[in-house]
Formats: structure tokens, C-alpha cells, sequence
């Protein structure tokens, strides 16, 4: 599956922990946006569990978007930056 995780973290160094965990499990596009391509439902879970542990459940927010194949090749950028890499992502 492919998963884009978008957050607002207010303390710097919990938002320096979720970065540090979802670079274990994606591409950092933003400063607050990860593409995690190719992540089993598995991996998925865990990522999720961690980023829980870490974060103010009453200040914090993060959001994970799963994207199907045809979300990812309609997805435009402006400027810099490129489209995510469709060879990584299975459809399974």
C-alpha cells in the first residue's frame, strides 16, 4: 500500500522522534509529509503505534492517507519536488 502522512507536532523534539520514525518507513517530501510507498498493512501498524507513543494526543495531529494506484498517478507537483516513485508501489 502506499500511505502519505501529513502532521503538526508542537514541540520540537517530539516533532524530531516522528520525523526520525517515519524515515524508517518513508520518503520525507515536506517538512511534515512523508510517502511511505510499498508498506505492508503490517509495517503500517507499527508505524502508527509508534508515532502514538510519542505524540500530545491533545495538541498533536497526524494524519494517514492510503492512496490507491490511480490516487498515486494523478498526483500533480508544482515546483520543486518530483511525483512518487510508482516502481516501489504494489497494488496488492
Amino acid at each position: 500500500m502506499f500511505v502519505l502522512v501529513c502532521f503538526d507536532i508542537v514541540d520540537n523534539r517530539v516533532r524530531y522522534r516522528v520525523v526520525k520514525t517515519l524515515k524508517g518507513y518513508g520518503v520525507r517530501v515536506q517538512k511534515s509529509v512523508f510517502e511511505c510507498a510499498n508498506i505492508t498493512e503490517h509495517k503500517f501498524l507499527k508505524m502508527v503505534s509508534r508515532i502514538d507513543e510519542l505524540i500530545d494526543h491533545t495538541e498533536d495531529t497526524v494524519r494517514y492517507y492510503k492512496l490507491c494506484a490511480l490516487c498515486i498517478k494523478a498526483v500533480e507537483v508544482s515546483g520543486v519536488g518530483v511525483e512518487p516513485i510508482l516502481q516501489k508501489f504494489s497494488v496488492a
